[in-house]
C-alpha cells in the first residue's frame, strides 16, 4: 500500500475507482475518496457480483446457494499495486485500481475471472514456461441510438457524411474520426496502455486496435481498461463504440484475435522453435491442444448468443479449428515470423469476450496439448471454410453443454467456476429467448 499511497499523493488523486471484472467483463466496484481507500486498503463486495448476468439478474437459487455462502457474505477485494491507472477523462483527479478477489481466509476466489487467468499462468510457471500474448481488438463506431429495436447506423465523420461501402485499410476513412482517436491515444498513453496500430477494418466504420505483445495478465488488464477508454472517447464525440461480436446485419463481426507464444523462463528462448529454427514438437502440441479443447472452451471465447452470429461460412470469421501458415481462413493461423517470434493466432474469440477468460481459455487449451503431447491435424492449404471441417458447436446452448462436461476444464478451472459460468450464460440465454426479434415479426407475423 505504501507504493499505492505515494502514487496517489504524487498525482493529487482525490477519488479512486475500485474495480473488479465480473464474468461478462463489466467493471464493478466502488468509487471512494482517496482517504477512505488508503485507510481500508481495499474494499468489500458481495461475492454474488461474480454471478451477475449482463442483464443484472442472477442464477437460479439452487445453483446460487450451492456456490455462494447462504448468508451472501462479502468477499475481500485487495488492490493490485501493479494495476493502478489514472482516469484521464474524469473531471477531478481520479485513479482506477484493479482488485483481486479473496475469501475471508485470504484464498483467491475461484469465480473471479482475473484469478482464473492467474491459475493458468501458474500452470505454465510450474513447467518453467512463460506465455506471451498480443490481442487485436475489433470494434464498430456507430451513431448513438436510444431505441434498441432500431438497426445501428454508421456515424457522421469530419466530412459531415456517413461512411458507405467497405473501406478496408482506408487511411482517409479512419481519419474521418481523427478527433476521437486522438483522445483515445492520449488517454491510453496517460494510462500506460500499450496500444500499437490502428486500422480500418472491413465493415462500415469498423476499426481495429493492436496491442503490443507482453505478459498475459497485464494485457488482459489493458484490454479491460481499453474498452472503458474507447467508450468514453466515443461518448465525448457524440458517437457510440461497440464490441458486440455481430452488431450490424450483413456486416463482418468483430473479433479479439489472440497471438500467443511461449518462452523458456531461464533462457528466454521460444519453446516453439527448434535449434535449427523449425517448428518444435511443443509448438505442434500447443496447436493440437487448441484443436482438441477449443470446442469445449468456446463459451470463454464466444460468451453470448450474439457471439455465434460471427460463425457463418464464407465470411471473414473462421468456422473451424484448422491451422495453417499465413492462412486467415483457418481458426488457428501461424503468421510468418522469425523462429524466436513464432506464434499461433487464435482467430476464434469475439471482441465481446471477457479478455481475462478468453486469454485464460486459449492458453489453457494450448497448455493441455503441450503436457499431454497432443498432435495437430495436417495444416490446411487453401480455403478452410468448408463446413465438413467444422468441429465447433453451432449455438451457445450446444457450447455450454460441451463446456459443462469437459473434465479438463473442471480440473484446471475448478468445478465451482465451470458450474457458475455455465449457469450465468444459461440465464442470459433464457432472457434472450423471451425477446421477439424483428425478423420474426417481419417474416412470420402474417405468413404462418
Amino acid at each position: 500500500m505504501k507504493d499505492l499511497e505515494s502514487w496517489l499523493k504524487e498525482r493529487n488523486i482525490t477519488e479512486v475507482e475500485c474495480l473488479v471484472s465480473d464474468i461478462t467483463g463489466i467493471a464493478r466496484g466502488k468509487i471512494t475518496p482517496v482517504s477512505k481507500f488508503v485507510a481500508e486498503k481495499g474494499m468489500r463486495l458481495p461475492e454474488s457480483v461474480l454471478l451477475q448476468t449482463v442483464t443484472g439478474d442472477y442464477v437460479d437459487d439452487d445453483i446460487y446457494y450451492s456456490l455462494l455462502d447462504p448468508a451472501d457474505i462479502d468477499m475481500l477485494c485487495r488492490p493490485d499495486p501493479a494495476a493502478i491507472y489514472p482516469v484521464p477523462w474524469a473531471l477531478e483527479p481520479t485513479a482506477q485500481v484493479i482488485h483481486d478477489c479473496h475469501d475471508k481466509r485470504g484464498n483467491p476466489i475461484e469465480l473471479s475471472c482475473r484469478n482464473q487467468l492467474k491459475r493458468v499462468l501458474a500452470l505454465y510457471a510450474a513447467q518453467g514456461w512463460k506465455p506471451i500474448v498480443a490481442p487485436e481488438m475489433e470494434f464498430y463506431l456507430t451513431k448513438r441510438c436510444e431505441d434498441p429495436d432500431l438497426p445501428l447506423q454508421p456515424p457522421i465523420g469530419r466530412s459531415g457524411r456517413q461512411e458507405t461501402g467497405r473501406q478496408s485499410f482506408s487511411i482517409d476513412a479512419a481519419n474521418e474520426f481523427d478527433p476521437l482517436f486522438e483522445d483515445m491515444y492520449d488517454w491510453c498513453e496517460a494510462q500506460g496502455l500499450d496500444i500499437d496500430t490502428l486500422i480500418h477494418e472491413e465493415g462500415t466504420a469498423q476499426m481495429e486496435i493492436n496491442f503490443r505483445h507482453g505478459d498475459p495478465l497485464e494485457l488482459a488488464d489493458q484490454v479491460f481498461l481499453f474498452k472503458r477508454t474507447l467508450r468514453e472517447a466515443a461518448l465525448k464525440h457524440d458517437v457510440a463504440a461497440t464490441f458486440m461480436a455481430k452488431p450490424v446485419t450483413n456486416e463482418p463481426g468483430s473479433a479479439m484475435h489472440i497471438h500467443q507464444s511461449v518462452v523458456d523462463v531461464e533462457t528466454g528462448r521460444s519453446v516453439f522453435a527448434n535449434d535449427d529454427g523449425g517448428m518444435s514438437q511443443l509448438f505442434l502440441h500447443h496447436i493440437g491442444g487448441l484443436q482438441r479443447y477449443i470446442p469445449e472452451a468456446l463459451p470463454l471465447m464466444a460468451p453470448n448468443v450474439n457471439s455465434f452470429r460471427r460463425f457463418l461460412p464464407d465470411t471473414s470469421a473462421p468456422v473451424n479449428v484448422e491451422w495453417g501458415e499465413e492462412n486467415r481462413t483457418c481458426g488457428l493461423r501461424v503468421p510468418d515470423s522469425s523462429a524466436q517470434n513464432r506464434r499461433i493466432e487464435n482467430r476464434l474469440p469475439g471482441a465481446d469476450a471477457n479478455a481475462y477468460l478468453a486469454i485464460a481459455g486459449s492458453l489453457l487449451c494450448g497448455y493441455l496439448g503441450m503436457v499431454h503431447g497432443l498432435n495437430p491435424s495436417a495444416p490446411v492449404q487453401g480455403r478452410a471454410f468448408e463446413r465438413r471441417n467444422m468441429r465447433l458447436p453451432f449455438t451457445l446452448e450446444q457450447a455450454l453443454e460441451r463446456m459443462e462436461h469437459c473434465s479438463e476444464l473442471q480440473r484446471h478451472m475448478g468445478q465451482r467456476f465451470v458450474t457458475g459460468y455455465v449457469a450465468v450464460k444459461r440465464v442470459e440465454n433464457e432472457n434472450y429467448k423471451r425477446v421477439i426479434s424483428s425478423w420474426e415479426r417481419e417474416f412470420l407475423l402474417l405468413s404462418v
